[in-house]
């Protein structure tokens, strides 16, 4: 069943064309990637399917609904949630509370249910000492807390945005067992990443993007042999 489709959607900021006619399909419990070089587009497409823009043309559709013109917010409690390119912690908060934010204003739980509800996502994620500030924890916590935010929002759809960045060897592989983790659940995920390994090891279908148009799509095997991929992002050095 597909859960996401968009159809030729375009966003431009004045002159820049940033998405062009882009056409993607992600089915229900799959992991699908979108790769491609720095400024092609892929956390604009996060961006415009989430409701941070709208897009200039083109349809959204979740779930078989129409949700182009709808805002954050109204994506958001209808089951899209997603995490930042550059972490996004609530400095203020500490970590269960930046959790609980999600659950409250996200999916609209009242202050000791959305306690209670984040408290479980620590425990699956194995995040421990909840009440710590955000200055007492890792990168890797954080990430994971931001996950874990935005899980407590109950989506049907989760967009991770280069969680794997700045990480170690040791540390991405933790992430990766996260995620399938997470997957392992019923979770539908767009995974945006530079971190090859994470998209072979985690995907189940690639989409790359070249100047805001989809280049092709398929499997890690099939696109990471595509000369069109391998001279717009992988390079020479890429094996197949």
């Amino acid at each position: 069943m597909t859960i996401l489709k968009t159809t030729g959607v375009t966003k431009q900021f004045g002159g820049l064309v940033a998405l062009s006619d882009v056409n993607v399909e992600v089915n229900e419990n799959e992991i699908v990637g979108i790769i491609g070089p720095n400024g092609s587009g892929k956390s604009t497409f996060t961006n415009v399917v989430a409701g941070v823009y709208l897009p200039t043309s083109g349809k959204i559709e979740f779930c078989g609904q129409d949700i182009t013109q709808k805002t954050t917010h109204e994506k958001c409690h209808a089951g899209i949630s997603r995490t930042f390119q550059l972490m996004r912690p609530l400095i203020g908060l500490n970590m269960i509370q930046n959790i609980m934010v999600g659950a409250m204003f996200g999916k609209g739980h009242s202050l000791k249910e959305a306690r209670k509800r984040s408290a479980e996502l620590c425990k699956f994620l194995d995040l421990e000492n909840v009440e710590r500030p955000i200055s007492a924890m890792t990168a890797l916590e954080i990430k994971k807390m931001e996950i874990a935010r935005a899980l407590a929002t109950e989506p049907k759809l989760l967009f991770l945005d280069e969680v794997m960045a700045g990480l170690n060897k040791d540390e991405t592989m933790e992430m990766i067992n996260t995620v399938r983790k997470i997957h392992s659940r019923g979770m539908t995920i767009v995974i945006i990443e530079h971190v090859m390994r994470v998209i072979r090891e985690l995907t189940q279908r690639v989409v790359v993007l070249e100047w805001g148009k989809v280049l092709c799509e398929g499997t890690y095997e099939k696109v990471s042999c595509d000369q069109r991929v391998i001279t717009a992002y992988l390079g020479e050095e890429a094996e197949c």
